[in-house]
């Protein structure tokens, strides 16, 4: 938002998970917000609150957790999981307002970028008009997958690709087909569906499977090395592009 006001909401990136990756700007807020707001599945931490542990030590007085009401038990898009989740998101809107009308600041703690596939842009939709926000990007899981695969993504004029693997088998076939590079995300269940349209697009033996990229127990393999098909949510397969080299 313009104009003079104090920004009471920051959706801050802090990236990949390897806490050296995260810039300077969102260090400096993560230290000074008044609340630290994270995601996270019901009894557990987050991610992204456990890659801001290298710069800020726990504080319940502090913090707020939003924990999903729903996760993997219900297929996205379906009644059972939708339903639950705008009502998620419109008492946490809610209940982030309450704290920023009493003046305080909030930091939203977002894994890689807050507006690339990020849950806070669901806060942001419902709060950005009503409250002075900034979006402090961050460096992308797929930046930080593709560096440490050491996979040069794209090359002379290839045009890249970003695919949910939720969509249709045929729909992720035409897609890979049409395209030169790909990064393919929201693997989980999905991953047997993603190689059967990985292999019909004739990209197979090009994908790469990364799991955890920084973080610890990082995974990096040709994905037709990859005997099962178990896939966390932080995994990715990338297909580098073959263009221009000079």
């Amino acid at each position: 938002m313009g104009g003079t006001a104090k920004t009471l909401l920051y959706g801050v990136g802090l990236g990949p998970g390897a806490p050296d990756l995260m810039t300077v700007r969102a260090r400096a807020i993560v230290l000074s917000a008044d609340r630290l707001v994270h995601f996270c599945k019901r009894g557990r931490r987050g991610n992204a609150r456990s890659t801001a542990d290298a710069i800020v030590a726990p504080d319940p007085a502090r913090e707020i957790a939003l924990a999903f009401p729903v996760t993997t038990e219900a297929e996205v898009g379906s009644p059972d999981y939708d339903g639950p989740i705008a009502a998620f998101y419109e008492a946490a809107a809610g209940r982030l307002a309450a704290e920023m009308q009493a003046g305080r600041t909030l930091a939203v703690l977002c894994d890689g970028d807050p507006f690339f596939y990020g849950s806070f842009m669901h806060l942001w939709r419902r709060l950005s008009h009503r409250f002075p926000t900034e979006v402090v990007p961050g460096v992308t899981g797929m930046t930080g997958a593709w560096g440490e695969a050491g996979a040069p993504i794209t090359w002379g004029d290839d045009v890249m690709t970003v695919l949910p693997g939720t969509l249709p088998e045929a729909e992720l076939a035409r897609r890979l087909a049409d395209t030169d590079a790909a990064v393919i995300m929201k693997l989980g269940r999905n991953l047997p569906k993603v190689r059967r349209a990985l292999a019909a697009a004739g990209l197979a033996q090009r994908a790469i499977y990364v799991e955890r990229a920084t973080m610890a127990r990082q995974v990096v393999a040709r994905l037709s090395d990859k005997r099962d098909d178990e896939a966390p949510y932080f995994a990715m397969v990338l297909v580098p592009g073959e263009g221009r080299r000079l």
